[in-house]
């Protein structure tokens, strides 16, 4: 494939053509010694045509950039010059006018001053001296016929005689005539013959070249580099070469069997890890060694070596991305951290490439001054070198301005080495986020294998969590190194991603373990306080169990969530560090690198790692970093300093995931506490007093004397129901040091933070000696949570929760309501409500229940039909039902 090397050659090919799809075509066609168009492309090839044409549309895009920058120019200049045009214009029309003028009174002075005869002479000579030149110009064209006439037979004879440099310039002499048949019939046939005697003298030089070059005779060499570029064949030069130093080179990659790349029929000894560093040792020996030659044959050394680099790599068979492609998927899963010890041996090699251009620049251009070195304190000046197509600035900047930054490089600037050696690994520090996911989710199933192997006591599960999270912790700690050495910053946010991710699998897993298995096993014993001063309860040894694992587990959850915090602020912390690097490398490129070489540089800079949504996180995290003070103002120096922003979280996803886990232990503990209370009403629902017809207002004594009764006692069953609700702030006594219960207070059932919020302030407001249940001041941690409101709020969910079960599943289940039965279910409503308001809970669907089961026939009949034209509620058409209202 041959494409331009520079924009300029770029545009200028292009406007060679008028239909684009043809131009591209005749662009990415295989030039002279490549197969036939017409035969389909192997997979090396279309590898090859693939880079090619990314090469190809990163130069038209850089190209579109610099002609719109120019058409900017010169809009900008034009729009500045348009409003003196017109004065311009003027004043030239009077000069112009007043020459004209002068010129007739001159050129009429002159014809005056001259006599007719002398005026005939003149013209006489001026005549002869015309047909004087037309002679002498066609007998140059005489001579020049007549010199092609004797071109072929010249030219072959200093051939056979082996004066190559004699011929050469014959043919150049030649050439420099060829402008005379220009659109004539006999353009076409000598243009013809020009080539063929160039391939002649060509074909007889190259075994001489391939034999110097072979020798190293850099005379010889530096003669053969005049011939050719003489008779315009420098490319060819090169080419031969080229392919004669780096053949050595190219076997060695090509004869070498590795056990992780593409199958070989040899027994292969080493890995390609192993075998990469041997090949760059090699590569740069040679270069080493060709640093001398190359300067003294070529007249652009620095630019001759950049070419040698580029083509012994994309020579080599099988390429690069086809080994990095084999290599990947032999190591599957943990394939990055495999690419990130290939990639730093490529760097190093480039590195010390670098130091070999540096010295051939300073080899072939002694006399140039050193560069100035800036300091921290110095202000950018305006020939810095800045990319015209940096997609990321941390610091915004008008469009005409960025437009207008023209990056100017020296001769190691322009050099493309660098950007052939780094392509290849371009497509996987792109797929940055999904390697580093696929590697942290195979350590995670690496890490969990042993606890699969054998059954893990229930007891054992809170611990086991703790465990899990320091080692699943210790392997996220090393994904930043990984994306600093692997993207150099450029994957943060696939790396946030795949951490994110990480940490939601890892609590997934034991949040579904929670949910789906049942915890007991004969190891665990009842608690001591079981048998001392919450005896009384209705809780097993199993419930007091139950319980206490919940517990565990929700404390491991909390212990959990503090590693994760802290892991969070590392997070932010490196990319704070990869927010400032990357300021540093954008106001100053030219001595602030973001990766190892500028072309590796401008490789990440120009992929789509480099998008907005990394723009958008590394400027969230530098704002919070240093966040920007409001303007100075008289009228806020005595007010107090607002509290610094709470920053965004970064692993939203693992955060969701441990409050998900925190809910499920909850609904876990709260299930067993409430588990005697739902006990006592299971028979609740088909109670025999709901069916009886006895007066509730009337009672008959012993001697028929119907003595009239102003209330009717609770059932047994609220009573029982009643008890247990009441014990529950015993129960929390026992556990108001646990810190356990404070843990994701939001995730309770039925607790919001509005509800949090008035129960702290209600806390806040009690005297310190009546809250009999607060903890000692000497146990209170700085911002922990007050242990009354964690006591509260597990109150209200419990109260909640228990009445939702009522309210949703008893109540709805009864049959049918008598007089009686409608009585004694009110008073036992009346009763839950006040027991459940000593508790903080205030249930809507309880008092509607209440209110609608203690109106009689008439008042029910009233209001249901009062809310006809309204939707009905529920629980009043599930009473009506009941009592027969309908």
């Amino acid at each position: 494939m041959s494409i331009p090397a520079s924009t300029n050659q770029l545009v200028e090919s292009l406007e060679q053509y008028e239909d684009v799809v043809l131009w591209i075509n005749d662009t990415l066609t295989p030039r002279d010694g490549d197969d036939d168009d017409s035969s389909p492309l192997p997979l090396t090839d279309l590898t090859e045509l693939d880079h090619q044409i990314t090469q190809l549309l990163t130069t038209l895009d850089i190209a579109s950039e610099d002609a719109s920058a120019q058409i900017e120019r010169l809009i900008d200049d034009v729009s500045r010059g348009i409003p003196r045009l017109a004065y311009d214009l003027h004043f030239m029309k009077d000069g112009a006018s007043t020459l004209q003028n002068a010129l007739v009174g001159v050129l009429q002075r002159s014809r005056d001053a001259i006599p007719k005869e002398t005026s005939e002479a003149l013209d006489n000579l001026h005549q002869l001296d015309t047909v004087k030149g037309r002679m002498e110009a066609a007998r140059e064209v005489l001579r020049e016929a007549e010199s092609w006439s004797t071109l072929e037979h010249e030219v072959t004879s200093l051939i056979a005689e082996k004066s190559y440099a004699k011929a050469a310039e014959r043919l150049s002499e030649a050439n420099k005539s060829m402008v005379v048949f220009q659109n004539t019939p006999e353009y076409d046939p000598r243009r013809n013959l020009m080539v063929n005697l160039q391939n002649q003298l060509e074909a007889a030089l190259s075994t001489a070249l391939v034999s110097a070059i072979n020798a190293q005779d850099s005379n010889a060499c530096k003669e053969y580099f005049s011939i050719f570029a003489i008779i315009q064949r420098e490319s060819e030069f090169r080419n031969y070469y080229y392919a004669s130093r780096r053949s050595g080179i190219v076997s060695l990659w090509q004869n070498t069997p590795l056990v992780d790349c593409e199958a070989s029929n040899e027994v292969a000894t080493q890995g390609f890890a192993d075998f990469l560093p041997k090949f760059y040792t090699n590569f740069t020996s040679l270069l080493n060694t060709e640093r001398t030659s190359i300067c003294a044959i070529f007249p652009d050394p620095s630019f001759t070596l950049s070419q040698f680099i580029s083509s012994t790599m994309s020579s080599l068979q099988p390429t690069m991305p086809q080994r990095l492609t084999s290599y990947s998927s032999h190591h599957g899963e943990l394939s990055l951290t495999q690419l990130i010890s290939v990639l730093r041996a490529t760097e190093e090699f480039a590195t010390g490439v670098e130091k070999i251009m540096e010295k051939v620049q300073f080899a072939t251009s002694p006399m140039l001054p050193p560069k100035s070195i800036s300091t921290p304190f110095d202000k950018p000046q305006s020939h810095r070198r800045r990319s015209s197509r940096m997609s990321i600035s941390l610091r915004p900047q008008p469009a005409a301005v960025a437009s207008s930054m023209k990056p100017v490089t020296d001769s190691l600037d322009s050099m493309e080495w660098d950007q052939e050696v780094f392509q290849p690994f371009l497509d996987f520090q792109v797929d940055y986020g999904s390697l580093e996911r696929r590697f942290l989710e195979q350590s995670l199933l690496n890490i969990i294998t042993s606890d699969t192997r054998e059954k893990v006591q229930a007891a054992d599960r809170p611990r086991l969590f703790r465990e899990r999270a320091i080692d699943i912790f210790g392997v996220a700690e090393g994904s930043m190194g990984r994306c600093k050495t692997f993207t150099h910053g450029y994957g943060a946010v696939g790396l946030v991603q795949a951490l994110d991710g990480f940490f939601q699998s890892f609590v997934d897993m034991w949040t579904a373990d929670i949910q789906t298995e049942p915890y007991s096993s004969s190891s665990l014993v009842k608690n001591s306080i079981s048998d001392g001063e919450l005896s009384d309860l209705d809780y097993t040894a199993q419930d007091w169990s139950d319980i206490q694992l919940s517990l565990h587990l929700l404390a491991s959850g909390k212990s959990v969530f503090d590693r994760m915090m802290t892991f969070e602020t590392k997070l932010r912390t490196y990319l704070s560090q990869v927010a400032s690097q990357f300021r540093l490398a954008f106001s100053d490129p030219s001595n602030f690198l973001i990766a190892a070489t500028k072309g590796e540089s401008q490789l990440l800079e120009q992929s789509t790692l480099n998008s907005a949504e990394l723009h958008s996180l590394l400027l969230s995290i530098e704002n919070e970093s240093n966040p920007r003070e409001p303007p100075f103002s008289a009228s806020l120096r005595h007010q107090p300093a607002a509290p610094p922003p709470v920053p965004e979280p970064l692993l939203l996803n693992a955060r969701k995931a441990l409050s998900t886990f925190a809910q499920a232990c909850q609904m876990s503990t709260t299930k067993t506490i409430l588990c005697p209370l739902r006990n006592h009403l299971a028979g609740y629902a088909s109670s025999p007093s709901w069916r009886s017809n006895a007066d509730p207002a009337l009672m008959t004594s012993s001697n028929d004397l119907r003595v009239p009764t102003f209330s009717l006692s609770p059932s047994d069953t609220v009573q029982r129901v009643a008890e247990g609700l009441l014990n529950l702030p015993r129960l929390f006594e026992v556990y108001a040091d646990d810190d356990a219960l404070a843990f994701s207070l939001q995730t309770l059932p039925f607790v919001e933070a509005e509800m949090l919020q008035n129960l702290s302030e209600q806390t806040q407001d009690l005297p310190n000696q009546q809250s009999h249940r607060r903890r000692p001041s000497s146990y209170m941690k700085p911002n922990a949570i007050d242990a009354e409101v964690v006591s509260s709020a597990w109150l209200v969910s419990l109260g909640h929760t228990f009445l939702e079960y009522l309210t949703a599943e008893i109540l709805p289940a009864i049959p049918s309501l008598s007089v009686a039965g409608a009585a004694q279910l009110s008073s036992d409503l009346e009763y839950l409500s006040n027991i459940v308001r000593a508790l903080n809970v205030e249930h809507s669907a309880l008092e509607r229940w209440k209110s609608y089961v203690g109106m009689d026939a008439a008042d029910g009949i009233k209001t249901l039909n009062e809310s006809i034209s309204d939707p009905v509620d529920p629980v009043l058409e599930r009473v009506a039902k009941l009592c027969g209202w309908r």
